[in-house]
């Protein structure tokens, strides 16, 4: 098992990984477009050179980030690669100087593991102008906002 930074090479697979979660409504759908600007915020797990999960880390604020896009495929879940991409986005939020990472989340109890505690969506003004307010889900999201002081 490899977890390494995203190449452009890797976004299909990304989005195979992210729209498989995003058709059962368990996640967002993010365009190609989308990914392939974002791709150096990405992580992805390898193994046997297959992509198997990935997850980002985006700056929002001068003391905050955001790990998004959060995806295992469903037939290497429960071996701790999730728990690993987690890691490796909050190592690197350590490495900026970032104070705390949040994630909007329908996986509740796998942040919880991670230590996260579940917050009011207010505490994220500038996620909620700069992201949220572009989803369909807007106003009325059903994610928990979940936080992690580092």
């Amino acid at each position: 098992m490899i977890i390494r930074k995203a190449t452009v090479e890797d976004i299909p697979e990304i989005k195979n990984i992210i729209d498989h979660y995003a058709k059962q409504e368990m996640m967002l759908p993010r365009s190609l477009s989308e990914l392939y600007e974002f791709t150096r915020s990405f992580y992805v797990c390898e193994i046997d050179r297959e992509i198997i999960g990935c997850c980002a880390l985006q700056v929002s604020w001068e003391d905050m980030a955001e790990v998004l896009s959060f995806a295992v495929r469903e037939d290497f879940r429960e071996k701790g690669i999730g728990t690993q991409l987690v890691k490796t986005c909050i190592e690197e939020a350590k490495d900026l100087g970032i104070k705390s990472v949040f994630t909007l989340t329908y996986a509740v109890p796998f942040f919880k593991k991670q230590g996260f505690e579940i917050i009011d969506k207010q505490r994220l003004p500038h996620k909620i102008w700069a992201g949220c307010i572009k989803c369909p889900k807007f106003p009325n999201c059903d994610e928990v906002a979940m936080l992690k002081a580092i």
